[in-house]
């Protein structure tokens, strides 16, 4: 460990810094808490939810895996935020104990890399600033089950992302607060605190995750809410890293150590994981890392129906978001992309990194149609029509994979 990341601490802990190269991708994630109501049993067939996450929507969701659950897209609504019991789960390993969350302004923190670096509580925290944001929070693999090669990993469809408001402190008061950068950082590098087996090397399993300072700064937060409810245990609480228009992965769950290092962590998941690779390519240091998202969009509804749609007015209704840029305007065709309308938005705007939900109001006669949705940001880059194929089936933004078939009778 090196002392400038981490002066005042005695813990060893599995913050490492490696040379790894530096690569930014250029193109490739109504308020609602959890409630106490009852959740419904599993559909027929259908894997249970954990129990870390049982208070998640039974019928709503998808459940991959023990540590991987999707909403059904379908399920998404017309809501400006996703209910925190509709929003996907996505951990690399099981999450710590539930006690973590009984008190969470108790939960401790080390800052390092700072003039004066310190251990702080969620309490101390709480009185260094405060704000929020609202963003899409969105799976690196979401769209993952149209890549024809199967990549490994759970076959998210639309349903790893969701749309949710944080709470918390702004990381650059944190900064303020211990008294500035030092030993001139450029990267903020965050630690999960999941608890790792004491007999493999931990750089092997940390979940440790560098982002550049340049492009975050001013915009993340160490969360302690979502949608204004303490966070909980399956999204990442008593306190979340989060970095609004970069994918979930870099929104570091349980954060115990943040670092503004020189290098990117050596940490396994950040040196040779999310990379994006050619398919049949293993991760290194030398491929593009999963930061920034892309423009992205899909039609919510009509959709999944079981009998025909009636001839006549039909509302074709969805959500859009830029990614990290600003979300500017979407189109939809109903013949697979030969034609294409403006939508128009409904609902609040509810800032640069949220999702906006859209309308396109359309009379249909009998006959099929292929429904399909485009998005674009406000640098001009419009949602493409082919995913860039890739080993991990990250980054797919496609829009003719989200089309469909929608029949009318």
């Amino acid at each position: 460990m090196h002392n400038e990341n981490l002066q005042s601490s005695s813990r060893r802990h599995a913050l490492f810094t490696g040379g790894g190269l530096v690569a930014l991708m250029a193109s490739p994630e109504i308020v609602l808490a959890a409630t106490d109501a009852a959740t419904p049993a599993p559909a027929a067939g259908a894997k249970p939810l954990p129990a870390y996450a049982t208070w998640k929507d039974a019928d709503a969701m998808i459940v991959h895996s023990p540590i991987t659950v999707e909403l059904k897209r379908k399920y998404i609504g017309n809501a400006a935020l996703t209910p925190s019991n509709r929003l996907y789960v996505r951990n690399h390993m099981p999450p710590p104990s539930e006690d973590i969350v009984k008190d969470p302004d108790a939960w401790e923190i080390e800052i390092a890399g700072v003039a004066k670096p310190a251990r702080l509580t969620v309490a101390d925290l709480k009185r260094m600033g405060l704000n929020s944001v609202t963003m899409v929070l969105q799976c690196s693999g979401n769209g993952r089950a149209y890549f024809p090669h199967k990549p490994a990993g759970s076959k998210w469809t639309e349903g790893a992302a969701g749309c949710v408001e944080f709470t918390g402190v702004p990381v650059k008061s944190v900064v303020a607060a211990l008294g500035g950068l030092a030993h001139g950082g450029r990267f903020m590098t965050s630690t999960g605190g999941e608890v790792l087996p004491k007999d493999m090397d931990p750089l092997k399993l940390v979940i440790e995750r560098s982002v550049p300072i340049a492009d975050t700064l001013d915009h993340a937060l160490l969360a302690w809410e979502l949608n204004g409810a303490p966070i909980p245990l399956a999204n990442g609480g008593p306190l979340r890293m989060v970095v609004p228009g970069f994918f979930g992965i870099n929104n570091v769950k349980y954060i115990k150590h943040l670092a503004f290092t020189k290098d990117q962590t050596a940490a396994n998941i950040q040196q040779n994981e999310y990379r994006f690779t050619p398919v049949g390519v293993k991760g290194s240091p030398k491929f593009p890392t999963m930061w920034k998202m892309a423009a992205n969009s899909w039609i919510t509804a009509p959709y999944g129906l079981d009998k025909p749609l009636s001839a006549g007015r039909v509302q074709l209704a969805g959500v859009a978001f830029g990614g990290y840029q600003a979300l500017k305007s979407v189109e939809v065709s109903i013949d697979g992309g030969r034609t294409w309308r403006p939508a128009r938005w409904f609902g609040p705007d509810m800032g640069r990194f949220a999702w906006r939900n859209f309308v396109l109001s359309v009379d249909l006669k009998p006959g099929k149609y292929r429904v399909a949705s485009r998005a674009m940001d406000a640098a001009g880059k419009k949602q493409p029509e082919k995913r860039a194929e890739n080993e991990a089936g990250f980054n797919d933004n496609s829009w003719a994979d989200r089309s469909f078939e929608l029949e009318v009778a």
